[in-house]
């Protein structure tokens, strides 16, 4: 006899075996450690300081032949804990890694959007960008801290942003699976990045929520909410690349004042993998202006066919959309200085950012 009562009404154990879900359960603990249910408390940054966490498991309720990212991003962007954020995140990636989500999204039903605003508690205060606490240039610890806290913060709403796009764009826009592929590989790119900086700021002392901060990065997602052209050029094209520009002397102010494991961190796993983050914006944008613009065969993988046209450079046409999407969605200019290498390995030349 099928059991259909409400999920609510269900044991763990009865949920588990009629809705065969994936379990992830965050239970790192020994007999001989303290354990901490703090929510505050990262697992990752715990373990460093001889702490374990213990956390309840969190349930994936989709059988893995029918669950996609479209449904299941909404257990990240509704869990307020950016930590919990990270660690689904984690799950799902590993997930549709491995083909236990196979399905992006079902055409036969109608789109679930996404919030307004992801779910988010209450431990970092939120004020105006001008009242946020000033950076300085890394001299000294509090300095130090206040860069990275900047930093972690930015990657917490980044994991966000990924989803976000995922499901506010992808099945309306009738996307292939390969911009799935890398939107998910950058949710993961962003949670690993949140955890490490969280983790650091732990070994320094503080922890992420310590300071104010703002929600800018958001600010510009509500800008380019009905358009995926504008949120691909606005937040990766953009916001990303301007970290492509400021990291380099980020990393060297860190390595100049002695902080060496936070060097490391940032020129070894944020900076490299951010490069790939652009590379995903400029390249599904250039595959939508080939699709839907000029109307060519721009691949199901995201390959796009040349763009040239006639009398003008391979790049006239689509260069010339990018710089009308930055004008329309940005408040401001792009400013130099510009990193020219990273940004031409995320490819996209001078002629895409220059004035």
């Amino acid at each position: 006899m099928t059991d259909t009562r409400p999920l609510a009404e269900l044991t763990l154990v009865e949920a588990a075996l009629r809705y065969v879900p994936v379990v992830v359960s965050f239970i790192a603990s020994t007999t001989d450690t303290p354990v901490s249910y703090a929510p505050r408390c990262d697992p990752t940054a715990a373990a460093a300081h001889g702490m374990s966490v213990r956390r309840h498991p969190i349930i994936i309720f989709a059988h893995p032949s029918t669950a996609h990212p479209t449904r299941t991003h909404r257990r990240v962007l509704e869990t307020p804990s950016p930590h919990d954020k990270a660690a689904m995140t984690d799950e799902i990636h590993a997930l549709w890694a491995k083909g236990a989500i196979v399905v992006t999204y079902d055409p036969n039903s109608p789109q679930v959007p996404p919030p307004q605003r992801p779910a988010r508690d209450g431990r970092v205060n939120l004020v105006e960008p001008g009242k946020a606490p000033r950076l300085g240039k890394g001299g000294s610890p509090e300095s130090r801290v206040a860069i990275l806290h900047s930093l972690a913060h930015i990657e917490s709403w980044a994991i966000d942003l990924s989803w976000d796009i995922i499901a506010r764009f992808g099945q309306v826009r009738a996307m292939p699976r390969a911009f799935f592929d890398d939107f998910v590989l950058v949710a993961a790119d962003e949670a690993r990045h949140f955890r490490m900086l969280a983790a650091r700021l732990v070994e320094l002392g503080s922890e992420y929520g310590a300071l104010n901060a703002h929600d800018g990065l958001w600010d510009s997602a509500t800008e380019t909410a009905d358009s995926l052209e504008a949120r691909l050029v606005i937040e990766h094209c953009v916001h990303e690349a301007r970290g492509l520009d400021v990291l380099p002397a980020t990393i060297a102010k860190f390595r100049k004042n002695g902080d060496e494991a936070s060097a490391a961190l940032l020129e070894g796993t944020i900076y490299p993998e951010e490069v790939t983050h652009c590379a995903a914006g400029v390249r599904w944008f250039r595959y939508l202006h080939a699709r839907d613009v000029e109307k060519k065969d721009a691949g199901e993988e995201g390959q796009c066919v040349d763009l040239a046209d006639e009398g003008g450079g391979p790049d006239e046409g689509v260069v010339k959309a990018f710089h009308e999407t930055v004008w329309a969605h940005f408040k401001g200019v792009l400013k130099p200085p510009f990193n020219d290498e990273a940004r031409s390995k995320a490819g996209f030349g001078k002629e895409w950012y220059m004035p």
